[in-house]
């Protein structure tokens, strides 16, 4: 960062607190299950990171029988609960069996006088008397000053200090509302960071959310706040993956086992419905992605050509993918991906035929490059799983979907049911093939023509193992196309599976 005499990759020990759980959830739309908790806390200890805040327990006895979930795991990270300035909150956390707490006191005049209609003297008496009480029951306490980017920094430092004198365990800078940049958040963890441990709080308001979290390592600060895929309020908060990968790859810091940070994401984002941007950083869809014939070339020859660290790095896989800017050493590594070879003259056609529906403004699928690879080798694909028919319903009642799938020439039939008519029939084919054939990573509409004879367009993206593969399937009906789009990338990926009982649920 440029702030301090000692380098951030001087301060070797840095842990991280994920607030996925509880920040995180107050993301307008999301709403956690106590199971989703539960999977996601064990990914995240799965990952190593060292707290876990599982929500708050005032919110209510839903939030509480959640958090105790999670604290029955017996989890290796400390759990935590999120608790204001009043007795009862700690009481309830108490009550649902935490290692700790996350004390929120108010820190500026705005939240001192505005919010709470307090004062700093007495915010200051409150808070100790607070902390004593936690310490008393045996909790790990950290004490968070809202609004401390915006608050006085003598009576932040007045505030916190009084919190370490009266037995917390830690102080807590956090910038709510995403208000600061880097070189406030230097200067007021370096203040705290001179009283006792000091942690970092960042919203990504103004897009700073990791670069403030680590300006306060900077400064100091040996634990940071962050979520999974930035997930929280408004525009979010800093994104642990992000943290992670910053502090090993360019510090030298390790922080969690980075292998586990694209599960992790994957984890949250289907149990949140957030999906990830394509170009997010870490865990978007075409972070380790290359269609460009100049860097595809560059990266097949040397794996960091066009890569700041190997992906397997976060636990992903590199994809060659064709369309527009394709080159010939990108689409025979593209078709190599799926077994199919082509000679340099089939290369060269098939190589046009994707820059010609590039040029349309259209998106390549594997699917598309793969059919098109066929017509010019003239190569005779034999399908495997084959939608034979499918009637879905939704009025009235509860969706339900039965699909006739032929799975190696042999006919298979299910039913099932589902949230709408598109997730029934999904299930349904799942019901044929078993819920571990592959996993669906996303679902799109791309587009929707208008008029009577309007037609919809899905496009899917499923993998199996260390293959993936991308589908798009139009229809006037938007369950006929998603089902067949499932099942084509189905096709494809189990191309050159022999386990033909694999493919099959148990009767």
């Amino acid at each position: 960062m440029g702030f301090s005499d000692r380098p951030i990759d001087d301060q070797t020990d840095v842990s991280l607190l994920d607030t996925t759980l509880r920040d995180g959830e107050q993301a307008p739309g999301v709403s956690l299950t106590p199971e989703e908790k539960a999977e996601i806390a064990q990914a995240l200890d799965r990952a190593k990171v060292d707290v876990i805040e599982a929500g708050s327990a005032c919110t209510g006895e839903g939030e509480r029988r959640t958090i105790k979930r999670v604290t029955d795991l017996d989890l290796d990270a400390t759990i935590t609960s999120f608790c204001r300035g009043i007795q009862s909150d700690v009481e309830l956390a108490l009550d649902c069996g935490v290692d700790g707490i996350n004390l929120v006191v108010p820190a500026s005049d705005r939240h001192v006088e505005t919010k709470v209609d307090s004062t700093r003297e007495d915010v200051i008496a409150s808070t100790a008397e607070l902390i004593e009480f936690a310490t008393d029951h045996g909790l790990w306490v950290e004490v968070i000053g809202e609004d401390g980017s915006r608050a006085d920094l003598e009576f932040l430092e007045e505030l916190m200090a009084t919190a370490l004198d009266a037995g917390a365990d830690r102080v807590c800078y956090a910038d709510t509302v995403g208000h600061a940049g880097p070189e406030r958040a230097y200067e007021v963890v370096s203040a705290l960071s001179e009283l006792g441990p000091t942690s970092a709080h960042t919203h990504d308001d103004l897009g700073l959310g990791v670069t403030n979290a680590l300006a306060a390592i900077d400064a100091g600060a040996d634990l940071v706040h962050a979520t999974v895929n930035g997930v929280g309020e408004r525009a979010g908060n800093a994104a642990l993956e992000e943290i992670a990968i910053a502090l090993e790859h360019v510090y030298g810091i390790e922080t969690v086992e980075t292998e586990q940070l694209y599960a992790l994401g994957q984890t949250v984002a289907n149990a949140t419905g957030i999906d990830l941007p394509p170009n997010k950083a870490v865990l978007g869809q075409n972070a380790f992605t290359h269609e460009s014939g100049i860097h595809t070339d560059g990266t097949l020859k040397d794996d960091a050509m066009y890569e700041p660290y190997a992906p397997e790095t976060v636990g992903r896989e590199r994809r060659i993918v064709a369309g527009k800017h394709t080159g010939r050493a990108g689409a025979r590594a593209a078709l190599e991906e799926h077994g199919v070879e082509a000679s340099d003259d089939e290369l060269d056609e098939i190589v046009q035929r994707v820059k010609a529906i590039g040029d349309r403004g259209k998106r390549v699928t594997d699917a598309d490059l793969l059919t098109i690879a066929e017509e010019v080798t003239e190569g005779e694909r034999e399908r495997r799983v084959e939608l034979v028919d499918m009637t879905a319903a939704s009025g009235g009642g509860t969706p339900t979907a039965s699909v006739r799938l032929r799975v190696d020439g042999e006919e298979h039939q299910a039913a099932a049911t589902g949230s709408g008519p598109v997730d029934a029939a999904i299930s349904a084919v799942r019901e044929v093939l078993g819920e571990q054939t592959a996993s669906l990573d996303s679902y799109e509409v791309d587009a929707i023509t208008g008029g009577h004879d309007a037609v919809v367009t899905v496009e899917v993206e499923m993998s199996r193992g260390d293959r993936s593969v991308s589908v798009r399937s139009s229809d006037a009906d938007i369950t006929t196309a998603s089902v067949q789009a499932m099942v084509e990338a189905l096709d494809r990926l189990l191309a050159s599976d022999d386990d033909t009982e694999a493919l099959l649920a148990d009767d």
